[in-house]
């Protein structure tokens, strides 16, 4: 069950990083403010970055340690589960993930330049909004 729930949790942060890229330019062409988000926009690049750097130093990602550590190194068995697992997981030589990942963060990053988020707003106190 918990093995479950950090492969929905995996699956969502792939999700997030690779829509996210898309969403900002079709966001940036209709005008929707929100992503110009400073705080969205920098969760999003530390999350490709993060990506990025366990593939270069070839770390296993620790949702994936996690999650097979609960399994027991056994395959996701529910019909979710395994649809998602194929979705996520490939068998394929290490550089072409390398290669992918930091293809993909150095699009994240020129698309701070090419869409830059919105300045964070400061309160009074110096925190941001």
């Amino acid at each position: 069950m918990l093995a479950d729930a950090i492969l929905f949790t995996h699956f969502a942060v792939v999700l997030f990083i690779t829509a996210g890229l898309p969403m900002i330019y079709l966001g940036a062409a209709r005008g929707w403010t929100w992503v110009r988000a400073w705080r969205w926009r920098v969760l999003h690049l530390a999350a490709i970055l993060f990506v990025a750097t366990e593939s270069i130093l070839g770390l296993a990602c620790p949702l994936t340690v996690w999650e097979d550590a609960l399994r027991g190194h056994r395959p996701a068995v529910g019909f979710l589960e395994r649809w998602i697992d194929r979705i996520m997981f490939y068998d394929l030589p290490a550089w072409v993930f390398i290669l992918a990942y930091t293809g993909f963060g150095a699009l994240v990053a020129l698309t701070w330049v090419l869409v830059p988020p919105a300045r964070p707003r400061y309160q009074h106190n110096g925190v941001p909004r």
